[in-house]
Parts: C-alpha cells; structure tokens; sequence
C-alpha cells in the first residue's frame, strides 16, 4: 500500500504517519525509487497508534504499548500498570477542569453584565492568587 491508501485505512493523516516514520514507530519498505511501502502488519502498527492516541496516550506511552504488544512474553501488569497511570493523569485532569468550570462559573455568575465598568471577571484575573 501508498502512504495515501494506508493513511485512509488507518484512519491517520499522510503527515502523521510519517512522523511516525521519523521517529521510528513504523518503518516501512522503502522501494527503489523511494516510496514507501506499506505492509498489513505496518497498517495495524498505525491503526493500534490511531486508537492509543485517541485515548490520549502520549508518544512515548504508544512506543511503550506498542512494544507490549509485540512481546509475546509481556506481563499484562505492565500493560495495566501504564493505563493505570494514564488513567490516574487524566483523573487529575478532569478535577482539574472541574475546578476550572467551578471557578468561572462562579465568576460569571458574579458578573453583572451590564454598563458599569465593574467586573468580577477581571478584578479575579488581575488578582495575585
């Protein structure tokens, strides 16, 4: 396959997957002239990544499952032991977006809305703390 055909079946923009190339995460045949050559088993490599990164895992996490996935002889404990991480960052994140939304929609609601200069909003973002 042509970078646009597996780029239409991984689900991935040209671009991606050869950034993925650059950084060593696919490798495909290279053909005389140059172009790229792309296997089944180089599609599946880049559909695995499409999936991982959609669910937020970092390039390195991806490098890491995908090395998983490969070894025969891994223990799923380092698979759970990675998403587990994963998952507790993302944890913090959404408590962080949470408190976040509290904040601003507290401020909004303090905000009148209308001619007079005052503002909450503002008054809260120039604040030092």
């Amino acid at each position: 396959m042509n970078i646009g055909q597996v780029s239409e079946r991984a689900g991935l923009p040209a671009k991606t997957i050869r950034y993925y190339e650059d950084i060593g995460l696919v490798t495909p045949h290279r053909s005389a002239n140059g172009y790229r050559a792309f296997s089944e088993q180089d599609l599946h490599k880049l559909a695995f990544l499409a999936r991982a990164r959609a669910l937020g895992f970092t390039i390195e996490d991806c490098r890491t499952l995908l090395g998983l996935y490969e070894d025969e002889a891994r223990e799923s404990a380092d698979v759970k032991a990675l998403a587990s991480e994963h998952l507790h960052r993302i944890e913090e994140k959404i408590a962080q977006l949470r408190q976040m939304q509290d904040t601003l929609a507290r401020l909004v609601e303090a905000c009148h809305g209308d001619n007079r200069p005052d503002c909450p909003i503002l008054n809260d973002l120039a604040s030092e703390g």
